[in-house]
């Protein structure tokens, strides 16, 4: 799913090098290999830092802003630091523990003003689902979602690690580990420690304070790193705030109800990604595709994604279904979600039936306070268990912010996730947001909470006189363009809070 922001807001104000040498003994002919180079150590620079834009002054930023949607400094103010961006390339691990490479872009923030200049908080962001392998958080230019970041963030004197991911962007990787929770928290600790060590190079001074945040898959990966830095136990990891945003953080609960019948917008690329992020981790998934998809796609589908096309490309040209995951007869269908089940379907009905034979004989979400107390068979079931994150009581302030009528990420993993969280004793606090809230007059959320309203409301309109539907243009927009830029907004005024303690 691409990450964009609706045109309504227009109407709103590693070298692995082995060696020849040879060695005597152990074999026939009296000649052995040498052993195997080690791997490149976890978190290293695999090269050096390289520019990937030029100084952005804030005016030419906010020109870019501007241009690519009118309307977007209005959300999120006006750039007060110029921003230069730097590729790092990091040494990490696939899903199975394997030596791979990938990229960060650190958005580095500079000028006269205070906020700008000196020893600056170091953000750590993690991005939302990509389909195109291309994706890079380094390209202000093409990428919206990293030019909001940059806006929110890094113009206001943060600075920016946001990692691609293993997997995306030139990484050696032929696949994505895609919510795999312990790969992606060891990721983003990877790709932190190899910005770090080029502080010095590109001119970063880091105060020492952490910020740890991301949207959608993003808001998953956030939370999973925060988990993975308190196992380290080291004051390297110790983020001073984290926020998840619209992310599926209760994994079990999330794909339980799509296969119990209410299929969510984008689950016909998001499933074949998790399930081949399983299998190439090693959970067994499947002995063979056709198991568990339908001929037309069975084949290809196990390299399909992330892909060298667009979502919209690849259903177009018959690699994937546009919407319909499951047979027109598969039962059972919540009411309105037909549009997931009908012809050309992905899921065979065979693998729906045993999963929701497992679902039956196997209930998970028995109690809020252990939710995870329970132990499928089916494996795919028992892959969602093993990355849920309901299983860890954060220890930083987190803030948890979506919106109540997500039709992608529904906001029942951030209420799910919140009454675990309520349930046990933990040391951190929890704030949370529900753009879709009427907010009081002293709620410290009011202004990003009306702003929503006003969004969709003008969507609303926009869809009227245009002849088209309200509803359907409410719904299309409202997971990456509605709920996004004001998560984010949200998320940036409760990290200044907690940094002004």
């Amino acid at each position: 799913m691409r990450f964009v922001l609706p045109a309504v807001l227009t109407l709103l104000l590693a070298a692995c090098g082995g060696g020849t040498g040879t060695t005597t003994g152990g074999s026939a002919t009296g000649v052995v290999n040498p052993p195997p180079t080690p791997a490149p150590a976890r978190g290293s620079l695999a090269g050096s830092p390289s520019l990937a834009a030029p100084k952005l002054e804030p005016a030419v930023l906010a020109a870019l802003l501007e241009t690519s949607q009118p309307g977007t400094t209005k959300i999120t103010g006006e750039p007060q630091c110029a921003i230069t961006t730097f590729t790092v390339r990091y040494n990490t691990v696939g899903g199975a523990g394997e030596a791979t490479d990938a990229s960060a872009a650190i958005m580095l923030p500079s000028g006269g003003g205070a906020s700008c200049s000196g020893s600056r908080p170091v953000l750590l962001y993690a991005h939302a689902t990509a389909v195109e392998k291309s994706f890079d958080m380094a390209n202000l230019q093409v990428n919206s979602e990293a030019r909001l970041v940059a806006a929110m963030f890094a113009a206001q004197g943060f600075i920016v690690v946001a990692p691609n991911y293993a997997g995306y962007a030139r990484s050696s990787l032929d696949y994505h580990p895609y919510l795999n929770a312990e790969q992606q928290g060891a990721d983003m600790i990877d790709a932190l420690r190899a910005a770090r060590s080029s502080f010095t190079a590109i001119g970063a001074k880091d105060s020492g304070k952490l910020l740890i945040t991301g949207y959608s898959q993003g808001g998953h990966v956030a939370l999973a790193t925060q988990r993975a830095m308190q196992a380290l136990a080291s004051a390297e990891f110790a983020p001073a705030a984290v926020s998840g945003m619209s992310g599926p953080y209760a994994l079990t609960q999330f794909g339980d109800t799509q296969f119990a019948g209410s299929p969510r917008i984008g689950v016909t690329a998001f499933l074949p990604m998790l399930i081949n992020a399983g299998q190439r981790s090693g959970a067994g998934l499947y002995g063979a595709t056709s198991e568990i998809y339908e001929a037309p796609y069975a084949g290809a589908i196990a390299s399909l994604l992330p892909a060298g096309a667009t979502l919209g490309e690849l259903v177009s040209s018959g690699q994937l279904p546009a919407t319909a995951l499951f047979a027109a007869d598969s039962q059972p269908q919540a009411s309105g979600y037909g549009q997931y089940f009908g012809s050309g379907n992905l899921i065979k009905t065979s693998y729906r039936s045993a999963y929701l034979a497992d679902l039956q004989a196997h209930p998970c979400e028995r109690s809020a306070a252990a939710p995870l107390d329970c132990a499928p068979a089916h494996p795919l079931r028992k892959w969602f268990l093993k990355n849920d994150l309901r299983n860890y009581l954060p220890s930083s302030p987190l803030m948890l912010c979506g919106g109540s009528g997500d039709p992608t990420v529904p906001y029942l993993n951030s209420v799910s996730l919140g009454a675990y969280l309520h349930a046990n004793p933990r040391a951190g606090e929890l704030v949370e947001i529900d753009l879709d809230d009427t907010p009081g007059l002293a709620d410290p959320y009011r202004t990003q909470k009306l702003s929503f309203i006003a969004a969709k409301v003008a969507l609303r309109l926009n869809a009227l006189n245009n002849g088209d539907s309200p509803d359907r243009a409410v719904e299309s927009n409202y997971h990456a363009g509605l709920v996004a830029p004001f998560c984010i907004a949200a998320t940036r005024d409760f990290f200044q809070a907690v940094l002004k303690r």
